[in-house]
């Protein structure tokens, strides 16, 4: 169970977090929805290749991925969102598309948005879509080490 290990993880650093239930949602605005949390509190864990490696992207859930200022960011050539084929056995026990961002416990570098230095809290799924953690960002940043940086976009509206 991979909110199990998390939780393991967290208790064995003595992080404070709590565990947020809630319906099942699966976009990370609906997720932000039914568990009450502003969509800028709430992160995704979008998977990208950058020249062909997986890595996590952590941004707000209100956000989009510009993949070419990431490559920019991560020195690569390319970057391109990784297919859910690609990845789900890379994440064994999460629900695809609910992976935790914590890529230190599945041996994938971080790369996480300047923009959730923001708030001081983050939440995000813990392995399925019914349940969160929310912990302190420097608590985060502490155990995962991500290389900040400044890849994330607010979608532009759409005008009629």
């Amino acid at each position: 169970m991979p909110a199990e290990r998390l939780r393991q993880f967290l208790d064995e650093n003595h992080i404070k977090y709590l565990s947020i239930s809630h319906s099942p949602a699966f976009t990370a605005q609906e997720i932000a929805a039914a568990s009450h949390i502003p969509g800028r509190e709430l992160a995704k864990t979008v998977i990208v290749k950058l020249d062909g490696t997986m890595t996590m992207a952590v941004l707000p859930a209100s956000y989009l991925v510009d993949l070419d200022r990431l490559a920019a960011e991560a020195g690569a050539r390319a970057a391109e969102l990784a297919t859910e084929p690609e990845f789900k056995s890379l994440f064994p026990g999460c629900e695809p598309g609910a992976m935790p961002p914590f890529g230190n416990l599945y041996d994938m570098k971080v790369f996480a948005s300047a923009s959730l230095e923001e708030d001081e809290e983050i939440a995000f799924n813990a392995g399925s879509h019914t349940e969160l953690l929310r912990l302190a960002y420097r608590d985060f940043k502490r155990l995962v080490e991500p290389q900040v940086a400044s890849f994330s976009t607010r979608p532009q509206p759409v005008s009629a």
